[in-house]
């Protein structure tokens, strides 16, 4: 691990004794989890995961007689109590969420504690919804000259309030293409929002479980969207992608990055020979 500075804190956190290992589970899919997540669990004495929104498939690799426990019911006291005993323990904990865990995975204050507490951590990305979403779509979210950046985003909803500065209609004056998270009930606010921006007829994709074996995709626009979620009752547990670059787009330039004609340090130009 390594501070802001660029300086290395993993000796600072890692000493002797136990470790929490926070785990990016996936979107969902059990064959999505990284590598190196499934090593850790498969010899973690504890798994705590968030049940619900992880599979109890992706914990399955835990090892025999291992206490796995489903957080979905317990609050961050609890959580933190059965660390606290894993760690008087000596004992491993996977403390897994689902995706990524640096993106709305509630994970800062639990470190805060484990801080306090002296307690090592370390944190192991995982699959983010988006990109299993776009995967599932068969497409690209960055578009040579329609659109070259993502942004991350959520709705307050039930949530924490966002930063005052943190608003659909300041991302829209961008044109990006928007990941809004916990919004599948703000559909009308989400409308209101970004239709003076992207226009009505905007492509938009609701993405319901992505990776999950029931797995929806919806395409539509800002205009009609609302009413295809509802035809659907979908009420949770999807990702809304909002731009233009959803959109089955045929005339758009190739990017430099294999362009014969632009070279760089590994590929110089390709000079063609006139005949």
């Amino acid at each position: 691990m390594s501070d802001a500075s660029g300086g290395d804190i993993s000796g600072e956190m890692k000493g002797e004794g136990m470790t929490v290992y926070f785990i990016g589970a996936g979107p969902g899919d059990p064959e999505l989890l990284t590598l190196k997540a499934q090593r850790v669990i498969s010899r973690c004495p504890v798994c705590l995961y968030a049940g619900s929104l992880v599979p109890a498939e992706v914990v399955a690799c835990a090892p025999e007689g291992a206490l796995v426990r489903d957080t979905a019911t317990m609050t961050l006291d609890e959580t933190h109590a059965q660390i606290l005993e894993a760690h008087g323990a000596g004992q491993d904990v996977a403390r897994v969420h689902s995706g990524d865990p640096s993106l709305y995975g509630a994970i800062a204050e639990q470190i805060r504690r484990l801080k306090a507490d002296g307690i090592a951590y370390e944190i192991i990305p995982g699959v983010p919804a988006y990109a299993a979403a776009a995967a599932a779509l068969g497409q690209e979210l960055t578009v040579p000259e329609i659109a070259q950046s993502i942004v991350l985003t959520r709705m307050s909803m039930k949530s924490t309030s966002m930063p005052s500065g943190e608003t659909l209609e300041n991302f829209a004056r961008t044109g990006a293409t928007l990941a809004i998270h916990l919004g599948i009930r703000a559909l009308r606010e989400i409308e209101r929002q970004l239709i003076p921006h992207y226009g009505a007829d905007c492509p938009v994709v609701v993405a319901y479980r992505a990776s999950w074996p029931d797995q929806l995709f919806l395409r539509g626009t800002l205009a009609d969207i609302r009413k295809r979620v509802r035809a659907e009752k979908i009420t949770r547990t999807a990702l809304i992608l909002v731009g233009p670059a959803l959109a089955e787009i045929k005339d758009f330039r190739d990017s430099a990055l294999y362009d014969a004609e632009t070279p760089h340090v590994l590929r110089p130009r390709v000079r063609v020979s006139k005949a």
